[in-house]
């Protein structure tokens, strides 16, 4: 078991509104937060759940909503400093945290059973948690606030999520009072109490220091070096606490540090293993929240001296996380280190490695840290998780246009029995894979097919999913290219057809391909590929590459025009746009943003879309272009696009999977997206998602939750149309479609 104090996450006011609760509950692993009143008092507890059953009993209460509305009051709660096996004898099934309160009912602490995870401020730290990277100034500050600001700011412009001090009270510290210059000290003492002396920050300057991380959204961290230090970090809040290698065997100052219950990240350097499993037992037996750091003590550490290896061995021994703080020159080995599971990096920063003191030598120079933390990161996201092998999105479309399928060599007689002569390997990709001929091999033909048809999954299946009239209670219609709307639209009762269009269909005559009028209303979905690898982008900084975009827009809504008179909808046709600002290398800063917005704004302003109206399309953080993944900037945040939207006076295309994906990157609200987003729709692409670049999936195979949202979009934007947009739901006569339409009546 483990009590912590550092949950400030997981509290929120009773007065703050239902949508600040849900992203507290969305971004924490508990899926829960506390709900206490003003003076502190413990009033209730919000859960995923509390939350799901509020919006099914309220579904017309805003997420303005108090969060109190929610709190469920019948909780278990006991009393601070309760006996640990008296709080361990509570915990069940289905209480896995149990608050802790003083005498007043004020909320002091949290009691979890044991795990390796533990909280710093609003940062989990945990193996399924990016690593944190500490940013260790120590003393390289030399005594100077405003260098040590400036060494802070370094950090936070790094991505850096901690920023680490030491404190000492020199005068309990050492055996001769800190006296700097004492002759009587051996070389090494003597040099290092004198760079103390000096380059030491006051108290108060320490506070200014911490309070200055926090505003720039980096968490403090401390290294105490005496009881005394530790109290005054204490008495601040200091977040956690980094012990010193030469202080693994102080075991008074670490049952000081364990009795606070604050997390401690304990380094491990100049150790035996026997001094390093008798500090683990006192940790253990406390209680507390730790962390061991493999660490070589020498400046600089010579690499055949780093032992990285032994970081398996002090999970072992700690049973807890493990990390690395590095004294060697570069910054390749903690890389390296997150690769062998590191999920903490401490590695010294500074601004002049001339500078006086060994800590500058091993330092890192502000643009090293920067590309440490950026490679961390990204080998990070190259790690995976490690327990399945799962195609990508990336691997589904070059799969689709690349691999081969089972394709009819001859045409076949639906009920006619498929034999292994009637079956032969094509391109491209789109039907079954050549692996599954043998399980084809027997079957009965459940359809007509021609030669070149593609066998499916439904082929090898004794159910199919059957198209029929569907009962929504808004405008709906499918999906369809120029090749297929006729077949499609003819099995069901859309009430208008969405077309996808290439750049190669803008080339094509209309009259040829929509040669009869339609009893339906008409919808276009621009390309965003141009022929020669262009991308729409009207935010393009490029005014050659900007003009082209806006032209190739112009003939979709030119050709837009001309569809017009061949459907029979009253309203304007839709023209849904996926306006562009995407960037190559990484996400771009969000001060950049507003001019990029100014520029689409510019952009459609060159636009004449007079009869049809343009909508922004809202977009996910990884779009797939051309088989690669690029960043998309704009329309990806809720906040942005509302307010592009209102300020254009435009209704949007709320496409559900790519603001889940946003939301999913961001740890952002889905629902209090939706709650933003939906009013302003025009239209909606229904469609699940997981993580943060799978989209396009059938519905119920991802994260979405459709009660949920389903209510919202009743309640938010009960006259926006929609279709069912899942990747490839086309194939086998639209069976994906008929299959997400199925799952959708019951909530649209």
């Amino acid at each position: 078991m483990l009590i912590e104090r550092n949950i400030r996450s997981l509290v929120v006011s009773e007065d703050a509104t239902m949508e600040d609760a849900l992203v507290m509950i969305t971004v924490n692993p508990h899926r829960a937060v506390f709900c206490i009143d003003s003076a502190g008092v413990l009033v209730g507890i919000i859960t995923d759940g509390d939350f799901r059953r509020w919006v099914l009993q309220h579904p017309g209460s805003p997420l303005s909503a108090p969060a109190r509305e929610a709190a469920n009051g019948n909780f278990v709660s006991l009393p601070f400093g309760t006996p640990y096996e008296d709080i361990e004898a509570r915990f069940s099934t289905r209480i896995a945290i149990i608050p802790l309160v003083d005498e007043r009912g004020r909320l002091v602490a949290m009691a979890r059973p044991k795990t390796k995870a533990f909280w710093l401020e609003d940062r989990h730290v945990s193996m399924d948690a990016p690593a944190l990277v500490i940013a260790e100034i120590g003393i390289n500050h030399k005594g100077s606030l405003d260098i040590a600001k400036e060494l802070i700011d370094v950090a936070a412009a790094a991505n850096a999520d901690c920023a680490k001090f030491q404190m000492r009270d020199m005068a309990s510290l050492y055996r001769n009072d800190g006296v700097a210059g004492d002759y009587r000290e051996d070389l090494g003492p003597q040099y290092t109490i004198d760079l103390l002396d000096r380059f030491s920050l006051s108290i108060d300057e320490m506070v200014e220091a911490f309070d200055y991380c926090r505003a720039v959204n980096l968490i403090p961290l401390c290294t105490p070096w005496d009881l005394k230090s530790a109290t005054i970090l204490d008495d601040y809040g200091i977040p956690g606490y980094k012990v010193a290698s030469a202080d693994l065997t102080n075991h008074d100052l670490l049952q000081a540090l364990a009795t606070t219950s604050r997390p401690i990240i304990m380094s491990t350097g100049m150790s035996r293993e026997t001094e390093i499993v008798e500090s683990v037992g006192l940790l253990q037996t406390a209680n507390a929240p730790y962390a061991l750091l493999q660490c070589n003590s020498t400046y600089p550490a010579p690499f055949r001296d780093v032992h990285l290896r032994y970081m398996d061995r002090l999970a072992e021994l700690g049973d807890c996380l493990v990390g690395y703080s590095g004294h060697e020159r570069g910054f390749h080995i903690p890389i390296a280190a997150v690769a062998m599971g590191a999920k903490i990096i401490e590695k010294h920063i500074t601004l002049n490695r001339s500078w006086e003191g060994n800590d500058h030598k091993i330092s890192l120079l502000p643009d090293e840290l920067s590309v440490m933390v950026q490679q961390i990161r990204e080998l990070e996201e190259a790690l995976g998780v490690g327990t399945q092998r799962s195609i990508t999105q990336g691997e589904q479309m070059n799969r689709v246009n690349l691999a081969k399928s089972l394709v009819a060599s001859t045409a076949i007689a639906a009920g006619q029995e498929i034999t292994a002569d009637v079956i032969e390997i094509r391109s491209p990709g789109r039907g079954l894979q050549p692996n599954r001929r043998r399980e084809l091999i027997g079957r009965t033909a459940k359809r007509e097919m021609e030669r070149g048809d593609f066998f499916f999954e439904s082929d090898l299946s004794d159910e199919s999913a059957n198209p029929r009239f569907y009962k929504f209670g808004r405008s709906w219609g499918l999906p369809v290219r120029y090749h297929d709307y006729r077949a499609l639209a003819a099995r069901s009762n859309p009430d208008f057809l969405e077309f996808h269009m290439s750049y190669r269909d803008l080339e094509l005559d209309v009259e040829e391909m929509v040669p009869e009028p339609l009893d339906m209303g008409l919808v276009v979905h621009s390309p965003d590929l141009f022929r020669g690898d262009h991308i729409l982008n009207l935010a393009d900084d490029d005014e050659v590459r900007w003009h082209r975009s806006i032209d190739e827009l112009q003939r979709v809504v030119d050709v837009t025009r001309a569809l017009v008179p061949k459907f029979s909808g009253p309203k304007l046709p839709l023209v849904i746009v996926s306006m562009g600002g995407f960037s190559l290398a990484a996400p771009l800063p969000s001060e950049e943003l507003p001019r990029l917005y100014e520029r689409v704004g510019a952009a459609l302003d060159r636009v004449d879309s007079a009869g049809v109206e343009i909508i922004p399309q809202t977009l996910p953080p990884y779009p797939w272009y051309l088989g690669g993944q690029l960043f998309c900037n704009l329309f990806v945040t809720p906040d942005d696009t509302a307010r592009f939207a209102s300020d254009h006076g435009l209704r949007l295309c709320l496409d559900i999977s790519h603001t889940k994906l946003a939301c999913n990157r961001s740890r952002e609200s889905f629902s209090a997206a939706i709650e933003l987003l939906a009013p302003l729709a025009a239209h909606v692409h229904v469609v699940d998602a997981a993580g943060i670049d799978g989209e396009g999936l059938q519905i119920g195979d991802g994260e979405v939750d459709f009660d949920v949202l389903g209510e919202q979009l009743r309640r938010l934007a009960p006259h926006a149309s929609f279709i069912p947009e899942i990747w490839q739901g086309h194939q086998n006569l639209g069976e994906g479609f008929w299959i997400a339409l199925d799952r959708l009546e019951r909530y649209l």
